[in-house]
């Protein structure tokens, strides 16, 4: 491969750069040889009319070609190339030095020609150029001696000599030197793409981590920092621009903690507690590393590895959560015979009584009985929810239980209402026209009872911090939504929504949402969790919105077509 072509393969622009640099070069040369000619003759000398057009025509040949000839990407420059540039070069230099007038000696612009073909074709090429030249050069001073005895003739054959030996060696040096830098210029180029390409690898790396990380300087301004950093302290995600931690009074133990670390040149760990304006505050445990310096003036950045202590004892919480589950459900199979029993010998007993104080005390047992009936069927609704699905019948899911959704939810939240004597902080807003879902009734009462009880508990006290709404889609489908007017969710609480045993208090179980959603997926539902915003109090207010979207009603069968036999 020619040297052109690595220096096209290394960079595209790179031979065009050359090239016009050449180009530009014969450009200045012309014109300098044709301002020498029109001086000469402005002073009276005898400068021949045909040579002066010699040096005007050549001028615009070379000013031609540099602004209308584009450089060739091939992996050899063509014919054409070393015809319009080396070959007119060297027949207007020959001329100028047959013909030259006083002491001015035009050789030495031979050794353009030699430099062009070293530094854009190949070795072969450029020595070749240069015994060209140097053959030309002899050629030229064998011509004067013959026609213009000066009696140094030996000298100056000679001197053409040791010309066209610095041709040679121009060429060759010239040769290896643009060789070496084109290889250094690919070696660079290769250099770049790498770390261009380690660059790309360390941000997506970087973003798919659910750590923060935070890289910083010596001033404290961000290097690099990956979205789950920016939302661990509080900024927007996506974001580009670089923070300064010493700017938020929040971050400034952050600021410290890397300090440490530079100061005494240790990883640091420590447990930091985040504030940030308009938020809850986070509490997050930080490792720092220090990088090291490569060179003397190379500065070391501090890496800051930051992770969501709530996030942390919220997945201890769920782990020790399910493994009570666990237990539960084996303790809630051990329960439900003795209590069948029970209330078997309950309701035996209940027949033979007749003094209405031992019916009462019966009657508390009936009821007991049947609340610790529901509530072991609750636990052990938990852990099979999953199959009661899939061991569903086709009978049982082709003829779904239907339910009037706009009745069923007005019903559902007038009880609640009273319950928890909550009247003035609902608003219903019933909007789908009376048309009936694919739901068991009981199960839409809990899902309902489930989402208003988790509205109540972050919902403010003003008139309307609930609202509960029914929409009719374009499709016919229909979706039941719970607003509240509650604090924005935690990222990682709302990664966990509907996880069994997660809830972000300790008081909760967790079960709630984890139910609402084995319900509906039941029943081919769907639930989810959105921040939307809604009117409260004659404002527009941000909350916290659950939404399901129940089963799409198949379309409607085609009426049979009536056939009469007249």
């Amino acid at each position: 491969m020619t040297l052109t072509a690595d220096r096209a393969e290394a960079d595209p622009m790179a031979l065009a750069r050359v090239w016009y640099g050449f180009m530009t070069a014969r450009v200045m040369i012309a014109l300098a040889i044709l301002l020498l000619h029109s001086t000469l003759r402005a002073l009276g000398q005898p400068i021949s009319t045909w040579l002066l057009w010699l040096c005007v025509l050549y001028f615009a040949g070379t000013l031609g070609l540099r602004l209308v000839a584009r450089p060739s990407q091939s992996t050899y420059p063509p014919l054409q190339f070393w015809v319009g540039t080396i070959g007119v070069d060297a027949v207007v230099f020959s001329v100028l030095q047959l013909l030259q007038s006083g002491s001015v000696n035009y050789s030495p612009l031979l050794g353009l020609p030699v430099l062009l073909a070293a530094v854009v074709g190949s070795r072969l090429s450029a020595l070749g150029t240069a015994a060209g030249m140097t053959l030309l050069l002899l050629l030229l001073d064998g011509w004067r001696i013959t026609h213009q005895p000066a009696g140094d003739e030996m000298a100056l054959l000679a001197q053409s000599g040791l010309t066209g030996m610095g041709y040679f060696v121009l060429a060759l040096l010239v040769n290896q030197l643009a060789a070496r830098l084109v290889g250094e210029e690919q070696l660079a180029r290769q250099s770049q793409r790498a770390a261009q390409l380690q660059s790309h690898v360390n941000e997506v790396v970087m973003d798919a981590l659910t750590d923060g990380v935070v890289v910083v300087d010596a001033t404290g301004t961000t290097r690099a920092i990956n979205p789950a950093a920016r939302m661990l302290l509080g900024v927007d995600a996506h974001g580009s621009t670089p923070l300064w931690l010493g700017g938020t009074p929040g971050w400034r133990a952050l600021l410290a903690l890397a300090q440490k670390t530079w100061d005494e040149e240790l990883a640091q760990t420590a447990d930091i507690r985040i504030v940030s304006s308009g938020k809850s505050p986070r509490r997050v445990r930080v490792r720092t590393r220090m990088t090291v310096a490569v060179e003397a003036q190379s500065e070391s950045l501090c890496v800051l590895f930051l992770h969501d202590l709530r996030e942390m004892e919220a997945r201890l919480r769920t782990e020790k959560m399910a493994a009570m589950g666990r237990m539960s459900a084996a303790v809630a199979h051990e329960i439900r015979n003795p209590l069948a029993a029970i209330t078997q010998a309950n309701a035996l007993l209940e027949e033979d009584l007749t003094d209405p104080t031992q019916q009462r005390l019966t009657a508390m047992v009936r009821q007991n009985a049947l609340r610790l009936s529901k509530i072991v069927d609750e636990v052990l609704e938990v852990a099979r929810i999953p199959q009661q699905h899939s061991l569903a019948s086709p009978q049982q899911r082709g003829n779904p239980v239907q339910v009037r959704l706009d009745a069923a939810v007005e019903s559902v939240c007038r009880d609640w209402s009273t319950q928890n004597m909550a009247p003035r902080q609902v608003l219903l807003a019933l909007g789908s026209l009376g048309l009936a879902v694919d739901f068991d009734p009981d199960h839409l009462r809990r899902v309902l009872v489930n989402l208003l009880d988790n509205a109540l508990r972050y919902a403010s006290s003003q008139p309307g911090a609930i609202q509960v709404s029914t929409h009719l889609g374009d499709n016919r489908q229909q979706s039941l939504q719970v607003w509240s007017d509650g604090p924005p969710m935690e990222q990682a609480v709302e990664q966990h929504l509907f996880e069994p045993f997660f809830s972000s208090e300790s008081r909760s179980s967790g079960l709630g949402l984890y139910i609402c959603r084995e319900l509906c997926e039941r029943h081919r539902a769907t639930i989810g969790y959105q921040r939307a915003e809604r009117v409260c109090h004659t404002a527009p207010v941000q909350g916290n919105a659950f939404f399901v979207y129940f089963r799409p009603p198949k379309p409607l069968a085609p009426r049979p077509t009536d056939i009469h036999i007249i």
